[in-house]
């Protein structure tokens, strides 16, 4: 994905970019809040630094969500053309990550409420907070795999993509930040903008979902 001066092309809304309430000494220690003042100043080095620095993590966040390698280039394109454009308002009120995913979510969320898309999803495995809650689902790669298996493998990973296709678009964007992109709870919540206890709920019912429905691959 090539980065430059944004350009207005394929620019959807702009959603709401307003940063959580956090304690500011721990955004001010944050260096990634440090290259957003230096944004804002006008410090155009500092949009490729954070570019350069985040932007695999959010295409590959937009693709665990939205489940198209190419559409999720595309969101994340958009995500930081958000950033680049709020520079002048930015204000140091959350960790950087947090205020980039909050962006991030709200665009894979606009994206798989639109009725025309219908996207696969992937496998997750990650550790919560709490490792008593760890779900462990795993994907297997069907070329690495000799006959039967193969099959197995391919029948696993499409029953994955189907139960994670059929979550509740909140369920599913709690799973992936906090299980794939690892965000605490806390951080979850921010992005999500909802309480840490509602998230742990909500990570709660989508792998009950998950445990439930893959029993018998497991």
């Amino acid at each position: 994905m090539r980065v430059g001066r944004p350009s207005r092309r394929n620019l959807r809304t702009t959603t709401m970019l307003k940063t959580p309430n956090v304690p500011v000494p721990e955004a001010a220690s944050d260096p990634d809040v440090q290259l957003m003042l230096r944004l804002r100043a006008g410090d155009a080095g500092a949009f490729r630094e954070l570019f350069e620095k985040h932007s695999r993590a959010i295409v590959n966040f937009a693709y665990n969500f939205v489940g198209s390698r190419p559409r999720a280039e595309e969101l994340a394109q958009d995500v930081f053309l958000q950033v680049y454009r709020a520079a002048a308002r930015y204000e140091p009120n959350a960790k950087f990550t947090t205020w980039l995913y909050r962006i991030a979510t709200n665009a894979c969320l606009n994206e798989v409420r639109r009725p025309e898309r219908r996207y696969r999803t992937r496998s997750l495995e990650r550790e919560t907070d709490d490792s008593r809650d760890r779900t462990e689902i795993f994907l297997p790669d069907p070329t690495a795999l000799p006959g039967e298996s193969a099959l197995a493998g391919r029948e696993l990973e499409a029953k994955i993509r189907e139960v994670l296709g059929t979550l509740p678009e909140n369920q599913r964007a709690a799973l992936v930040l906090s299980r794939v992109d690892g965000l605490s709870y806390r951080e979850v919540a921010d992005a999500l903008e909802c309480s840490e206890s509602a998230v742990k709920s909500l990570v709660f019912r989508a792998t009950a979902t998950l445990r439930r429905e893959l029993e018998e691959y497991l």
